[in-house]
């Protein structure tokens, strides 16, 4: 095989794993999962591991309440928190999500604490888990430019957060039992930054917040959620892929900007 071939082939290979999401090595030699070693001879077993043994077709009894165990803890620990310091603790400090041991980095939230407009997205992407902020990729530029032409802004007058504070493998959707039990999270991250409206980005968020998929549908109405007027919007990575939906968006925006004046006046 030509090397410069064989070379760049290689070079490629590396580079589809790292858009993967691959970022390190877990062993030092290669591993053949094909090598299947013998399976030792089972020994009797003893009356006692007979009596212990489950019923075939029966789900663990610890199995069935897992999930339910996990969203109560949520809510527990974050009913708790006070202030967005202690939630932020707390989302770092709960064990129950998997998705917790493949991300970098904790994404909480970017933007003006206590600000009028508080924004909901979905889940962080590769640069949002890697330098621990909301929307900072080409779907953080878009959103920058769709608040500016209504006169918003992260730096000053908006607060910005996701359903997920870890990034999900390969950036799939999260699960719903992943939402739920980020449900409770994000309800007392809403009442503790206590903005005047919601803005929930994308089906995910739609789905946590009121309950409700089909962004299509639900957008261009105001909708209510924990006390709190929520306005559906298309997310805009979704806008990056489809511009006819630009004109949506806009209208979506300068229904922000309506509400916005009437509660100033």
């Amino acid at each position: 095989m030509d090397s410069a071939l064989d070379f760049h082939a290689l070079r490629a290979l590396l580079q589809w794993q790292v858009e993967l999401g691959v970022d390190e090595a877990i062993g030092d030699v290669p591993v053949d999962r094909y090598d299947v070693p013998a399976a030792p001879e089972a020994a009797a077993p003893s009356p006692a591991s007979v009596s212990a043994a489950p019923v075939p077709g029966a789900a663990p009894a610890r199995a069935v309440d897992q999930g339910a165990d996990a969203v109560d803890a949520a809510r527990r620990v974050a009913g708790a928190a006070q202030d967005l310091d202690a939630l932020r603790a707390a989302l770092a400090a709960y064990e129950h999500c998997d998705l917790k041991r493949g991300a970098r980095n904790l994404v909480f939230a970017d933007g003006v604490a206590g600000a009028r407009v508080m924004i909901i997205g979905e889940a962080p992407g590769r640069d949002e888990d890697r330098e621990g902020r909301p929307f900072v990729g080409r779907a953080g530029q878009m959103l920058d430019r769709m608040l500016g032409a209504i006169g918003l802004s992260r730096a000053e007058s908006v607060y910005i957060t996701n359903v997920l504070p870890w990034r999900p493998p390969q950036n799939a959707d999260p699960k719903p039992d992943e939402i739920d039990m980020m449900r409770p999270f994000v309800q007392r991250h809403v009442e503790l930054a206590g903005p005047e409206i919601v803005i929930v980005m994308g089906n995910i968020s739609c789905q946590a917040v009121l309950g409700a998929r089909g962004i299509t549908k639900l957008r261009g109405a105001w909708h209510e959620a924990w006390g709190k007027p929520v306005l559906p919007m298309f997310h805009p990575a979704y806008l990056l892929r489809t511009s006819a939906a630009k004109r949506a968006a806009w209208a979506d925006l300068l229904m922000v900007q309506a509400r916005l004046r009437d509660g100033a006046e």
